[in-house]
């Protein structure tokens, strides 16, 4: 009977354990983690970690994402962004940092609110901590856009991040402040 018991405790404590390592499998989330960077020509850069969900049949922007509010832009943990260097976007100054990105969609226009408060899980949003918000450039894509990405094009020096999901794109430009 002790031996029984000791065996069926070893599966239990085996079986939470296992349990236990996959749930911090950040990768095997339903919305895993995923990351993008951009260089400039003199090695400098910026870093976005972010989240990204999958449409799987839902109405994103105007439903899921409400317009007209504050979003964190991804899932999970908040989106945060890292400058090696000096930038600006929307004729704002970005000193080099640590930051966290949320958005706020809507119908025609979408705004970039980088905010210094970091660490956040990704809600609440930080009320009075933005460090910018500025305009972004509002498209569509040219197919649905399965998984919720950002990416950076680099044209010119600068740095243009582009955020697609569903049937949307939206885009912001950052230039490194010399």
């Amino acid at each position: 009977m002790n031996r029984r018991i000791a065996v069926l405790t070893f599966g239990v404590l085996t079986l939470s354990a296992t349990l236990a390592m996959a749930q911090n499998d950040k990768s095997k989330r339903p919305s895993p983690p995923a990351q993008t960077q951009c260089k400039f020509s003199d090695g400098k850069t910026i870093t976005v970690d972010y989240s990204s969900p999958r449409v799987n049949g839902r109405k994103i922007f105007g439903s899921l994402v409400p317009y007209g509010q504050i979003w964190r832009t991804g899932a999970n943990e908040a989106t945060t962004f890292v400058a090696d260097t000096n930038l600006t976007v929307g004729g704002k100054d970005v000193p080099a940092g640590n930051y966290t990105l949320f958005t706020v969609p809507d119908k025609d226009k979408w705004t970039l609110v980088i905010s210094k408060k970091t660490g956040e899980w990704g809600i609440p949003y930080p009320e009075g901590e933005d460090l910018a918000r500025v305009d972004m450039k509002d498209a569509k894509t040219p197919a649905p856009v399965e998984n919720f990405t950002i990416s950076f094009d680099q044209a010119g020096g600068n740095c243009t991040m582009q955020i697609s999901w569903e049937n949307t794109l939206v885009s912001a430009e950052f230039a490194e402040k010399k």
